[in-house]
């Protein structure tokens, strides 16, 4: 994949082993895995006219070399509804990222659509020294960070190996259907699986790669998030 393989190159030159944001979506896309709509603004004025070309509301975000957590230092505002809630939220998020990191490199802002809420999952990669690739996967929220519900697998997996790592999960239930929730797409969700196990294959230099949360629709998908470290 022309695309990825160009993206992890100059990561590897400018010796960082975090991609930004927009770097993991874009090989999200190159590989079929589906993700918000987004755009790079590198000013307010930029930001202004790409959230009204993506539609309100628009979530911004900061994108920096030197920022991983972008929440730990006010680097996201969501929900921004209109061109002044964008330009207050651009200068915010500048202001929040220079206190707690004042000479972080800034390569702009990501302007992002607000994805409707939904089932939230999690799909996940990690690299272990003895088995290589292994593929998670569980329901987003507090059934990871809590209870810890996810499954794993050896990649590459097949279609057979990614349904099961699905209803292997104690939360599946939720996945069917429950009381005002509606079913989640779980072909879209196989199809991220298989997917995101052939881009670990290829790249065998990712160390981990993290889709969380993606919101899972009655029909589709949407990776919210995207973090890809490598070795």
């Amino acid at each position: 994949m022309k695309e990825t393989s160009h993206l992890l190159c100059q990561a590897h030159k400018e010796k960082r082993k975090y991609l930004l944001e927009t770097e993991a979506k874009t090989i999200c896309m190159e590989y079929g895995i589906p993700v918000t709509k987004f755009k790079l603004a590198k000013n307010e004025a930029e930001a202004i006219k790409f959230a009204e070309e993506i539609g309100y509301p628009v979530v911004l975000k900061i994108v920096s070399p030197d920022i991983i957590h972008k929440s730990d230092v006010g680097g996201v505002i969501v929900n921004l509804k209109d061109a002044n809630a964008v330009r207050n939220a651009y200068k915010q998020i500048l202001k929040n990222v220079r206190r707690h990191k004042a000479k972080a490199k800034i390569v702009g802002m990501l302007v992002q659509e607000m994805a409707p809420f939904s089932t939230e999952v999690i799909v996940g990669a990690i690299k272990d020294p003895q088995f290589g690739p292994a593929l998670m996967f569980g329901l987003g929220g507090i059934f990871v960070e809590v209870l810890k519900d996810v499954t794993f697998r050896i990649a590459p997996i097949t279609e057979d190996e990614a349904r099961e790592m699905i209803t292997e999960v104690k939360a599946y239930p939720l996945l069917k259907g429950y009381r005002n929730m509606p079913p989640a797409d779980i072909d879209a969700i196989v199809q991220i699986l298989l997917n995101t196990s052939r881009l670990v294959m290829d790249y065998q230099e990712i160390k981990e790669l993290d889709l969380n949360p993606i919101m899972v629709y009655e029909k589709g998908a949407k990776t919210v998030d995207a973090r890809i470290i490598l070795e």
